[in-house]
């Protein structure tokens, strides 16, 4: 990688605009990059990389305002560790909680799409009719989310 890079090669590495990268160096995600002589932006290596982690944190759905938190605790030094250390494992347990009820909402996908595949071709063989319903019996969402936040304790 170059030694320093613009703004618009920033912004066509990242996916992000130069509209944004200049909002995140203005709320303190990014600490202010430093400036060739005519005063435009030159992004170092470590910027990059630093970049790179908070669209980690941006991908895994961590609010802006618990960005900014880690990004000021990163600032101030090492003896922040523990901090953001604590900060990751904390939205780690949102994600992989998050990831495990999508992962169950696609498993119910799964099985509707089975279902149905199903149905069609007892439709197709003029083997079913169930008057005109083609689901199943279900069970209210709200007592299925209920039964499964029993589950988790």
């Amino acid at each position: 990688m170059e030694s320093h890079l613009t703004i618009d090669e920033v912004a066509k590495r990242t996916g992000l605009t130069a509209y944004t990268l200049r909002y995140y160096e203005r709320i303190g995600l990014i600490a202010p990059i430093g400036r060739a002589p005519g005063g435009q932006r030159r992004y170092a290596a470590s910027d990059m990389a630093w970049i790179e982690f908070l669209l980690r944190l941006r991908t895994t759905n961590m609010p802006i305002g618990k960005m900014q938190t880690f990004a000021k605790l990163r600032g101030a030094g090492d003896s922040t560790v523990p901090d953001r250390r604590q900060m990751l494992e904390e939205h780690l347990t949102e994600v992989l909680s998050k990831i495990e009820a999508m992962r169950q909402s696609a498993n119910a996908l799964q099985a509707k799409i089975e279902y149905y595949r199903s149905f069609e071709q007892s439709l197709a063989s003029g083997s079913y009719s169930d008057g005109g319903h083609a689901d199943e019996h279900r069970k209210p969402l709200r007592t299925r989310t209920r039964q499964t936040a029993r589950d988790r304790r």
